[in-house]
Parts: C-alpha cells; sequence; structure tokens
C-alpha cells in the first residue's frame, strides 16, 4: 500500500476544522464544511478501491468506514443548512 492511501484523511478533516468556529457559523459554512466531507468520502472511497485492487483487505476496511463516516457528517452538514436557512423557509411559503 502506498503512503498515498495512510494520509488521506488528514488533509480534508483540517481543511473542516476552519469552519467549525461555532460563534460564526453561516449557512455558507454548513454548506462548505458538507462539501469537504462529501469530497473527504470520496477520496476514501477511491483508496477503499485501490485497497481492494491491491488485496489489502486492512486498508479497504479502514477507507470504506473512514468514507462512510465522512458521507453521513456530509449529509447532517448539509441539512442543518437547509434547515436553518430562514430566507428559503420564507421563500417557500409564498
Amino acid at each position: 500500500m502506498s503512503n498515498d492511501h495512510q494520509t488521506l484523511d488528514t488533509p480534508a478533516e483540517t481543511d473542516i476544522d476552519e469552519f467549525l468556529d461555532e460563534d460564526t457559523e453561516s449557512i455558507a459554512d454548513l454548506h462548505r464544511i458538507a462539501a469537504q466531507h462529501f469530497s473527504a468520502a470520496a477520496e476514501h472511497h477511491l483508496a477503499a478501491a485501490a485497497a481492494d485492487d491491491e488485496g489489502d483487505l486492512d486498508a479497504l476496511s479502514r477507507h470504506a468506514y473512514l468514507a462512510y463516516r465522512h458521507q453521513l457528517n456530509a449529509v447532517q452538514y448539509a441539512e442543518i443548512a437547509a434547515l436553518d436557512n430562514d430566507a428559503l423557509d420564507s421563500e417557500l411559503a409564498d
């Protein structure tokens, strides 16, 4: 297994940390966090596929789990962004 597979979760998590200041979390920040998690999930899915091609079951399992975890987080942030968008609520009510 190459080193690329071992470090995939670090950059996306670091980028996400930039937006996690709860006092300044805007709708835009929530969408950015969701996008970062979706991107990290995609990277882990690709790493899981590569690990499967190499026959590395440990790396396959780890990357599949991390991909799923990032996907769940992405969906949660996307839902929060949609539900917290008061402007969208008033626009849909008209």
